[in-house]
């Protein structure tokens, strides 16, 4: 990862790093009231829902979760401190498909309109084969610092985390100025099925509260904050020449030729007109926007036969300083005028050719897209932004943001809403969506007290 020093909150003598009006004392008080993060409370609170986690695999049709499974348990921490039961919390449990809720649990504050929250605690999960395992993902096993299972990452850790945090709130009852919202949303890792999670939430208009204060999305890993990520737009090339005799090559079109000089083509236009960004280095992103293909496809047929058609298959991972509706514009122009020029192509050899002339031929190229998601380029500028980085070089021992170009759905769309969003989280980058998967206890002791600080400091 690219040094990121350029950063405002990596010098500790900038203005912008130093949370303006800080009290010390206040602050110390505030974090010593709410203390460490109880670890047997958490650890088995964990285990109960990674017990559910093989009900919680998304990838549907075959795998839909069952999201209430773990708000059954979350409500089970924190209900005894709710409204209904006396005590501080409000719970609302927001289901819009029976079994998949959402949770918003708030812990008011004195001062109208003063908020932060802690969103994007999700409780669905990637598949997970036991038989690729070491050990079994569907249940919490533990060796030594290492929290094991599906979910210990991405991003069961996280709701256990942030349900400790609400409960630690509700028990000691200090009296803050800010409205503290932890929202534990459904229906995260696959997009195949809409209008369940935050996106149905956000449409309600049931986070438009959160707009007042930093939002801070609690689902990426190694414990510093993530302030750039990628767009992704999944692009599919159906490649359409004429199959024929091998030993007859002038009497067909090579689909795979046409394919191969053809994404040639699309990628050198693409990299001249989506270069590096020179916004980029200052978010320390690992690489540019890149366009390149990860599958390709055939019918099958002899070792004899010139192929007639092939499907190629891929990716854009696009920096947030670009469009990705240009993006996608730009490559079907590319595509537009390949197929237009197809005598300007290069071939491969005295006989290869993409048209023929005597049979009125032409080969073609049919390019699709599944569905694209933005990048989200975090504001360096924002006091949500200047929190994170002071809690986490006082939790952590060290500050260093940094930026990738995998993506996280659904960020950017909260963004664009008007939204001060910050990401951070405290699983493993090296583990997530892996097989044998695990966190570290200790990272999450540091990430609650993380969270302990942003509240503190933004008290002050």
């Amino acid at each position: 990862m690219p040094n990121v020093g350029r950063l405002p909150c990596k010098t500790q003598n900038s203005p912008l790093f130093r949370p303006k009006n800080l009290s010390p004392m206040a602050t110390s008080n505030l974090k010593q009231t709410l203390g460490d993060l109880n670890k047997e409370s958490f650890i088995s609170l964990l285990t109960k829902i990674i017990g559910e986690s093989k009900f919680l695999q998304n990838n549907p049709p075959e795998l839909i979760p069952e999201e209430d499974r773990v708000i059954k348990h979350v409500l089970d921490c924190l209900l005894p401190y709710s409204t209904t039961t006396g005590g501080p919390l409000i719970v609302n449990h927001v289901t819009y498909f029976p079994g998949r809720g959402n949770l918003i649990v708030e812990y008011p504050g004195t001062q109208p309109g003063k908020i932060l929250s802690f969103v994007g605690m999700h409780m669905d999960v990637v598949t997970a084969n036991p038989n690729d395992w070491d050990f079994d993902p569907f249940s919490l096993s533990i060796d030594g610092d290492k929290l094991r299972g599906r979910g210990t990452t991405d991003c069961l850790g996280h709701v256990a985390l942030v349900t400790e945090l609400m409960k630690r709130l509700a028990e000691t009852k200090p009296k803050l100025e800010s409205t503290v919202v932890a929202v534990f949303i459904a229906n995260e890792e696959n997009s195949a099925i809409s209008g369940v999670g935050v996106d149905a939430l956000v449409k309600d208009g049931l986070l438009d509260k959160l707009k007042g204060g930093p939002l801070f999305w609690i689902d990426t890993a190694d414990k510093q904050p993530c302030i750039g990520t990628g767009g992704m737009i999944p692009w599919k090339l159906q490649v359409t020449g004429k199959l024929f005799h091998s030993g007859l090559p002038h009497k067909a079109i090579n689909a795979l030729e046409l394919g191969m000089e053809a994404l040639k083509e699309i990628q050198l236009r693409f990299y001249k007109d989506f270069p590096p960004h020179p916004d980029e280095q200052v978010y320390g992103f690992a690489t540019p926007s890149t366009m390149k293909p990860t599958q390709w496809n055939y019918p099958g047929g002899g070792i004899n036969q010139i192929p007639g058609e092939c499907t190629i298959s891929g990716d854009v991972r696009l920096t947030p300083f670009y469009n990705v509706k240009d993006v996608m514009n730009k490559l079907q122009e590319y595509v537009d005028y390949i197929n237009e020029n197809l005598n300007k192509l290069d071939t491969r050899g005295p006989v290869s050719k993409y048209i023929l002339h005597d049979e009125n031929l032409r080969g073609s190229l049919t390019l699709t897209f599944d569905e694209a998601m933005s990048g989200v380029a975090c504001d360096l500028n924002s006091r949500g932004f200047h929190v994170l980085c002071k809690a986490t070089e006082e939790a952590v021992g060290h500050v260093k943001p940094y930026s990738i170009t995998g993506s996280l759905p659904l960020i950017r769309e909260l963004q664009d809403e008007g939204f001060d969003v910050q990401t951070a989280g405290y699983g493993l980058m090296a583990t997530y969506h892996a097989k044998n998967e695990y966190c570290l206890l200790s990272d999450m002791c540091q990430g609650y007290h993380v969270f302990t600080g942003i509240i503190a400091q933004l008290e002050d």
